[in-house]
């Protein structure tokens, strides 16, 4: 199921949504189009690694990257995918939430996402980069905060258009991540996703949407 849009039209233009959309994109073109080994540098450089943040959990910059590696995505189709879903769903939150608090949720879950990910994973020398921790706490502020709405989904290979309500929607994807997540754990394999980046962003965004809703 491909998510288009959703029924919940925003109450104001997403500052902190494009905002954050634009920082993305813009550190995306500089990783391709500079130089491939300066592009490898950087990669090394500011993703998040595990088994580097084991070893160095006791110098303050070991933490940078767990903040630096939420805005550097490694193609386009991933850059797109995760942009697209920020799109979808965090012009609501922030309507609830107000710019300020938006930007500051987005990169607390993004954290606890990329702590979760070194947690599960804590040998891995695989360099981790992208959106998508800091976005599923934002898919689980919306899973809480607008139940109502529906998610215009398309069905790709009849294909047809189907409205699927949001909490539904959003439940399907929460267990798609947690099955995938116990099954590269039994397997013993860590892969090119960080699942429980995901399932523990989610968890995160309906723990703490609470303190970060306006009055």
């Amino acid at each position: 199921m491909i998510p288009l849009r959703d029924t919940v039209q925003s109450k104001k233009v997403p500052v902190a949504t494009l905002f954050i959309i634009a920082i993305n994109v813009i550190v995306f073109i500089n990783q391709v189009t500079m130089p491939y080994d300066e592009s490898l540098s950087m990669i090394y450089k500011y993703a998040f690694i595990p088994s580097r943040f084991l070893k160095g959990m006791n110098h303050l910059e070991s933490y940078i990257p767990l903040f630096t590696s939420m805005f550097m995505h490694g193609d386009i189709l991933h850059i797109l995918s995760n942009m697209w879903s920020l799109w979808l769903f965090g012009d609501n939150v922030e309507d609830y939430m107000g710019t300020f608090r938006f930007i500051v949720f987005y990169i607390l879950v993004g954290l606890i996402a990329g702590f979760a990910h070194f947690v599960f994973n804590p040998m891995s020398d695989l360099p981790t980069v992208g959106a998508s921790g800091a976005i599923a706490g934002v898919m689980g502020a919306y899973f809480i905060m607008v139940p109502h709405s529906r998610i215009i989904t398309l069905i790709p290979f009849f294909p047809f258009f189907i409205r699927v309500p949001s909490q539904i929607f959003l439940l399907i994807w929460f267990i798609t991540q947690l099955r995938s997540g116990i099954m590269s754990g039994i397997s013993g394999t860590v892969g090119g996703v960080a699942w429980w980046a995901h399932i523990f962003g989610f968890l995160g965004g309906i723990i703490l949407y609470k303190k970060f809703r306006r009055e």
